[in-house]
Formats: structure tokens, sequence, C-alpha cells
């Protein structure tokens, strides 16, 4: 994964809580991933919050992707 794409995610314990989000803005990549997931198209999010480019959804995705990887066993709710 690009490091140049993962610059894109932040963490301040100032901006949403701490939660990572895009370049410091209060855009929670975990909002962005709910988008994404609900079936919306990069083009609809990237109408929707102008302020955002189809890099920083790409960051997003390859964050979840890091997080993913580094958790150790997941269950699902049934």
């Amino acid at each position: 994964m690009s490091e140049k794409l993962l610059n894109r995610i932040t963490i301040d314990p100032n901006v949403c809580h701490g939660k990572p989000v895009i370049r410091g803005m209060r855009y929670p990549v975990e909002n962005i991933l709910e988008l994404l997931s609900s079936g919306m198209s990069s083009e609809d999010i990237l109408a929707d919050y102008t302020d955002l480019e189809l890099e920083d959804l790409h960051a997003c995705i390859s964050f979840a992707a890091i997080m993913v990887k580094s958790k150790g066993s997941y269950k699902l709710a049934s």
C-alpha cells in the first residue's frame, strides 16, 4: 500500500474523538467505509462531499485493509 495514500489518514485526539479521519478534516474513515459498503459509488460520495478526492476514498480502503490484517480473531454477530 502506498505510503502516500496512508498519509491522507490522520488521527488526532482533538478531531472526531481521536477516530481516524481524512486529512485532518471531520470525515471519519468509518463513515466513508459505511457509505461505500452501502453501495454508494465513489462518484456519488465525491459529489456529496466536494472537498474529498478519489485518493481519499482509496486511502480509507487501504487503511481498513491494514486494520483487518493487524487484528487477531474476528467474530461476526449472528
